[in-house]
């Protein structure tokens, strides 16, 4: 077993990134996946998400992780690795990750350190998700190096071209000169309001655009205000509205990105024989 590793970024923030790491993760583990959540991000949003209220009081964290791997400290197996109720794994974040950031900017193979933890990991697990933050910073470089693929949520309200631009101009670069085997799953709309026509106008903008050169999802995750409650609770919308539309969607998200990952296998067997 060799995870499948995707990042969910953008680097405008508001999207729903960590939205879409908590709920495809436990919709993942839903299906019977080993799943391990990463929370890239500084803020902790995703370590919030999953119930730990007060980040910075963690004693381990990626931070920590990422500081033993800079001074070849051995890290215990599962160190770090807190479990959640609803069957996934979290490496949580805090605001100590910021200063890796600036600890990165001097160190040797600075852009892959993320992966040389994941590969330490990745046997244990059939997916690892990563939580980017929003910046195209050394953090997110890092996650992008370390994943085969990524996701990028997309909110449907406005016109994302340029934003869009710039990130897919990052993943373009990162997969010349680092990893070459980064692909991207899609284009995720996220809280689109189907009563509007802007928002489906927008989708059909964005297929328009980049449809032929990049995949969007057909799965769109509604808007919802229940959604937006459940971060605060520490549990996925499956547990907190598991009928409504935004369950169905991330539902529906799950098995299409087990789809792409099946597909992937296939191929990788037939390149192989």
């Amino acid at each position: 077993m060799n995870a499948k590793t995707i990042a969910i970024a953008n680097q405008k923030g508001g999207v729903g990134k960590t939205t879409t790491c908590v709920n495809l993760g436990v919709g993942l583990a839903q299906v019977g996946k080993k799943v391990l959540l990463i929370d890239a991000d500084p803020q902790g949003s995703l370590s919030i998400s999953l119930g730990n209220q007060q980040p910075d009081k963690l004693p381990i964290t990626l931070a920590t992780i990422m500081g033993k791997m800079l001074t070849d400290t051995p890290i215990e197996q599962g160190e770090g690795i807190l479990h959640h109720h609803e069957g996934v794994d979290l490496l949580p974040a805090n605001i100590e990750l910021s200063g890796m950031e600036v600890s990165l900017i001097n160190a040797m193979s600075r852009e892959t350190v993320l992966k040389q933890y994941l590969d330490t990991v990745k046997k244990q697990y059939d997916f690892i998700l990563l939580d980017c933050m929003p910046s195209l910073g050394m953090l997110t470089i890092n996650a992008l190096a370390a994943s085969d693929s990524v996701i990028i949520p997309v909110q449907a309200q406005y016109l994302p071209a340029k934003g869009l631009e710039q990130l897919l101009q990052t993943i373009n670069k990162v997969r010349k000169q680092i990893n070459p085997k980064l692909n991207i799953d899609g284009i995720l709309l996220t809280m689109v309001d189907s009563r509007l026509n802007f928002a489906k106008d927008i989708s059909t903008l964005l297929r328009d655009t980049y449809g032929r050169k990049l995949k969007v999802f057909r799965t769109d995750i509604p808007h919802s205000v229940r959604a937006a409650e459940t971060s605060a609770e520490g549990k996925s919308i499956f547990a907190h509205d598991p009928k409504g539309k935004v369950a169905d969607a991330y539902r529906e998200l799950t098995k299409e990105v087990l789809k792409i990952e099946k597909l992937r296998q296939k191929h990788k067997s037939d390149i192989g024989r």
